[in-house]
């Protein structure tokens, strides 16, 4: 993709203009990229991936310290541990399309770095900070509320949590107890999607049930489902 035709995306779909076409470059150069272009001017994405990490650890803490006002400490830092990470970034960083607009070196680009977790974080980091220099703390805050905040809603950020461990962390806080799973179900659907049904008991008394595309997944989603309840008793 052009810059013409990210920007463009931009636009379109998140409002975004920037003023400074130099930050918008900054942010999607990879120092191999210069390396291999000396006379061109400019820096590589680091020193505003720097800017962009604490302005998102700002943002995503501001939001969930309102969204939730009844977690405490503990929880809030969880969940933010859980959105600002490497595969968090780098999903929404191909959401948005920074994969296909990052400037790599011919090297870095026969290596597969366009589809690098690691680089698209950075990158996504270097793009929030550059957003942050171009328009401020109420331009990043629209484009999140766009990507990773709706993303809760539609609880994207459930992959990245082990909910098996939390489950039995809870329910052992007091002591043991004997936590087992039972797959009731296996079923096919017009599409062909396999769909299993588990449930999940302690001590033989069923908590929940829960459905995924595999018995793993449905051991998972039984696991939040019973700890959503158990919390909100």
């Amino acid at each position: 993709m052009s810059q013409a035709s990210f920007e463009k995306n931009l636009a379109e779909h998140y409002h975004i203009h920037f003023k400074n076409q130099t930050l918008l470059v900054e942010a999607l150069t990879q120092r191999n990229y210069l390396n291999e272009h000396p006379d061109e001017p400019g820096r590589d994405y680091q020193r505003l991936e720097f800017l962009g990490d604490a302005v998102m650890q700002e943002a995503v803490t501001e939001y969930l310290f309102k969204r939730y006002p009844d977690w405490h400490e503990g929880q809030l830092t969880e969940m933010r541990i859980t959105m600002v990470q490497t595969r968090s970034f780098a999903h929404f960083a191909r959401v948005i399309h920074l994969d296909e607009a990052i400037r790599l070196g011919k090297g870095e680009e026969m290596n597969g770095a366009r589809n690098r977790d690691s680089l698209l974080e950075d990158i996504w980091e270097a793009f929030i900070g550059a957003l942050y220099l171009d328009q401020g703390a109420d331009a990043v805050r629209e484009l999140l509320d766009q990507t990773l905040f709706a993303a809760i809603d539609d609880h994207f950020f459930d992959q990245f949590i082990d909910f098996k461990t939390r489950l039995q962390e809870y329910l052992q806080a007091q002591g043991t107890v004997e936590i087992s799973y039972q797959t009731e179900s296996d079923q096919v659907l017009p599409d062909h999607t396999q769909i299993f049904g588990v449930s999940v008991s302690v001590n033989d008394r069923l908590l929940a049930r829960g459905q995924g595309k595999s018995i793993k997944d449905a051991e998972k989603d039984a696991a939040r489902i019973a700890l959503e309840q158990l919390k909100a008793i």
